[in-house]
């Protein structure tokens, strides 16, 4: 009796609430529980390559199993005691740790020694698996299924630290033939890095982290293009000075190419890259033996933001060079590039990007027919189509808008849930259809979304004006996100 009560009061109070606010079709968009199975169910479909493993790992923590995601508040190391009820969520995960190391050899042609956790030309892209192997390690998986993921994670660790070529300076190369720096190394190979020091009680190790980061921007960073960063730089061939959105996109078939413009991937993988270095810094043992180096590290963050964020399209989405609007518009990198803006609100504070990541979310999340402005000049709008209906979501049926295998009706999903337009992820200067990573960073989005929701929706209204007005994009978004806010609110009633 005591549970409908509080479910009345909590009702009562949802439409109370919602009697202050006139959307005319500007309602909330989220996108579902539903919707998100189906877009984890094409991840771990689409899967099969050392980086996308790595992301699905990563981003399977933090949106069913964030206790042991390094965006927990909670310090690490997290329990080396799975607890009963998290035993299903962390399964997943588990699993692609047990299938890498259990085939290792058999990928690595039996040799012996420091070795990749896969074989793959991108020295750095087996080490996105690391975290999950050093947990599996950590939580004693070890014993039940007799694989040494401690030596797995220990030969990777080997590999790039002795292994692999470095520039002069010491940072690492991302190719295996040749001196050459990506800017996706960053979500790589230095939050495994940080992410063993942490567990192995070595500061050193979570200083190189650090130290990698500092070095890829020092090449990277571009300084005459609003300090976004370029997607590869050095050696002989494969150079891309473009600042491109979204960053990963890995040499395949291309030889000798030079592209001049800025891709947005590379940012958005540098971004989500530095902020999982800095929150595991920040949840360790040395957060305050290093605090510059977090503060630098959020600073570097907000710098890709203020330059990125320049350059998105009135359409909401970025385009796969930031600054060259002939290229197609590319929704996974405007996916990636949100959750990177809710992260660093949770973690440091910096609310500036909040309403325009809002808008970029409900863009993406809008149904089929809506018409998206978010000109700065203009309110920034993402209107419904006058044959959408606005039913209020309730606990029982949230946002019906998935069936069980796709997600019809969506802007940016296919009827099969895949999100679209995005970069093909194996020929970055093409648009593809069907990419995992673009799914990652949707799943990625969803959970620091989330997150900032249950936080309290910190820096909704942050983009005042200098006389200390709101700006209308803000006010648009103040508007749907606390409308988010009490749906969220009435679910968890």
């Amino acid at each position: 009796m005591r549970h409908g009560m509080t479910s009345c009061k909590c009702l009562s109070s949802l439409v109370t609430s919602l009697t202050l606010f006139v959307y005319d079709k500007a309602y909330a968009q989220n996108l579902s529980t539903a919707d998100v199975g189906i877009v984890t169910q094409r991840l771990a479909q689409g899967a099969t390559h050392s980086w996308e493993y790595g992301a699905r790992a990563e981003v399977l923590l933090e949106l069913n199993t964030p206790s042991y995601s390094v965006f927990s508040p909670t310090s690490l190391p997290p329990p080396q005691q799975i607890p009963s009820n998290l035993t299903s969520s962390l399964s997943d995960v588990i699993g692609i740790a047990h299938m890498i190391v259990a085939n290792r050899s058999t990928s690595n042609r039996n040799i012996t020694g420091p070795q990749p956790l896969m074989s793959d030309n991108a020295t750095g892209d087996p080490a996105s698996i690391g975290v999950a192997v050093l947990l599996a390690n950590w939580t004693g998986q070890g014993a039940v299924d007799g694989l040494d993921y401690a030596g797995a994670a220990r030969d990777q660790l080997e590999f790039l630290l002795s292994n692999v070529s470095r520039t002069h300076d010491g940072a690492i190369s991302q190719r295996t033939d040749q001196v050459q720096l990506w800017s996706d190394f960053v979500y790589m190979a230095p939050p495994f890095l940080a992410y063993y020091g942490v567990m192995m009680g070595n500061q050193s190790l979570v200083q190189e982290a650090y130290n990698q980061v500092r070095l890829y921007r020092k090449y990277l960073r571009n300084s005459n293009a609003s300090n976004i960063w370029k997607h590869i730089q050095l050696g002989v061939y494969g150079t891309d000075n473009g600042h491109w959105s979204t960053g990963i996109v890995h040499l395949l078939s291309v030889d000798s190419i030079e592209i001049s413009s800025q891709r947005v991937i590379g940012n958005g993988w540098a971004a989500a890259g530095m902020l999982r270095v800095l929150s595991t810094i920040k949840q360790s043992q040395f957060s305050t033996s290093m605090m510059s180096q977090q503060q630098d590290l959020a600073d570097w963050v907000q710098e890709i933001h203020d330059g990125m964020y320049s350059y998105l399209d009135s359409s909401g989405l970025f385009h796969n060079y930031a600054d060259n609007s002939s290229t197609f518009t590319d929704a996974s990198s405007t996916a990636l590039l949100a959750s990177t803006v809710y992260r660093l609100s949770l973690l440091w504070g910096v609310d500036k990007h909040i309403p325009v990541a809002e808008l970029c979310r409900r863009t993406l999340s809008a149904p089929a027919g809506s018409a998206v402005d978010i000109s700065t000049a203009g309110t920034g709008t993402v209107s419904v189509p006058s044959s959408t209906t606005t039913t209020t979501p309730t606990a029982s049926a949230p946002y019906a808008s998935s069936t069980a295998t796709g997600i019809p009706g969506l802007l940016h999903f296919t009827p099969d849930g895949w999100l679209t337009p995005v970069v093909n992820p194996y020929s970055y200067p093409d648009q593809g259809q069907q990419s995992p990573e673009s799914e990652a960073f949707v799943i990625a989005m969803q959970a620091a979304w989330r997150d900032w929701v249950s936080n309290g929706t910190t820096g909704a209204n942050a983009d005042a004006n200098a006389n200390g007005t709101v700006s209308p994009l803000a006010r648009v978004s103040w508007a749907w996100i606390v409308v988010d806010a009490m749906v969220v609110t009435f679910l968890l009633c």
